[in-house]
């Protein structure tokens, strides 16, 4: 296999897998209704907002990655304004939402028509490369974040 189909490859994988820490997939896994807007004391974030968040900034940088036309919004509007789901549905939704984008952002990885040592065309020197790392490296802070307020919470298998 050549080096770059190795490239595309790992970092494909790298956007789901969990050899060094708990997946996306898992710390979503099993959080009851009634835990995912509560904020363990002293803690800023409930399961809710961190959920939101991945979600939200992985949708950030793949429209930066494929929108000529992209604007980068305000602090604020990366994080949700409220603790608690919005709708009862809303966590389902928003977890479809980041497993559709990460399958956008797979592809992306594996788009040998991409090179990802270039630099985005609307953007200020990010490569594609650089993206897609950024997007798992958050991911995978958040998604620990996210593990220790369901233990907190006493929501978390061992």
């Amino acid at each position: 296999m050549d080096q770059d189909s190795e490239l595309r490859g790992l970092l494909q994988k790298l956007l789901d897998w969990e050899d060094a820490h708990v997946s996306f997939d898992s710390a979503v896994d099993g959080v009851p209704p009634e835990v995912r807007g509560v904020q363990p004391e002293r803690l800023p974030h409930s399961p809710w907002q961190l959920l939101e968040h991945i979600r939200i900034c992985q949708r950030d940088i793949l429209d930066f990655c494929r929108d000529p036309g992209y604007k980068e919004p305000k602090f604020e509007d990366y994080w949700p304004s409220t603790p608690v789901p919005p709708a009862e549905d809303a966590w389902e939704k928003s977890i479809a939402s980041f497993r559709a984008d990460r399958e956008h952002l797979k592809k992306l990885a594996t788009n040998r028509s991409i090179d990802l040592f270039a630099p985005i065309p609307h953007g200020s020197g990010q490569t594609y490369l650089r993206e897609l790392l950024l997007v798992a490296d958050h991911n995978a802070y958040h998604v620990g974040q996210l593990v220790a307020v369901r233990r907190l919470l006493g929501n978390w298998k061992s």
